[in-house]
C-alpha cells in the first residue's frame, strides 16, 4: 500500500532544503528507490515537504539508511527535527504512479 510522509520544518529556508535534498536524493535528479513522488514548498513559517513511497517499509528503509545518517552530515541544513505526519494511502491518482 502506498505511504505518504509529510514534514514541516518551522523556521527553515529554501536554501536549507536545497542543501538537504542534494545530500538525500540521487545526483541525477531521480527519486530514491521506492519513492514515487516528492514535492516541497515554502509556507508560512517554514518549509513543507511531501513524499509518497511504494510502502511504509520503503519509507522506513530510506529514512533509516539515508535520511538519518546523511542529514547529520549536512552543514547548515535544517535546524531541528520536523513536525511529521504519515498516512497509508488508499487512493492515488493517476493510478500509473503506483506502477499498476
Amino acid at each position: 500500500m502506498a505511504y505518504a510522509i509529510t514534514h514541516f520544518w518551522p523556521g527553515a529556508t529554501q536554501e536549507q532544503y536545497e542543501r538537504e535534498i542534494r545530500a538525500l536524493h540521487p545526483a541525477d535528479g531521480s527519486l530514491p528507490l521506492g519513492q514515487l513522488f516528492h514535492a516541497a514548498g515554502t509556507t508560512e513559517g517554514g518549509i513543507f515537504i511531501m513524499a509518497v513511497h511504494e510502502s511504509q517499509e520503503s519509507w522506513e528503509t530510506f529514512r533509516d539508511q539515508v535520511v538519518i545518517p546523511m542529514s547529520a552530515q549536512v552543514v547548515d541544513g535544517f535546524p531541528a527535527p520536523p513536525v511529521e505526519r504519515d498516512v497509508e494511502l488508499f487512493h492515488v491518482f493517476p493510478d500509473h504512479i503506483l506502477g499498476d
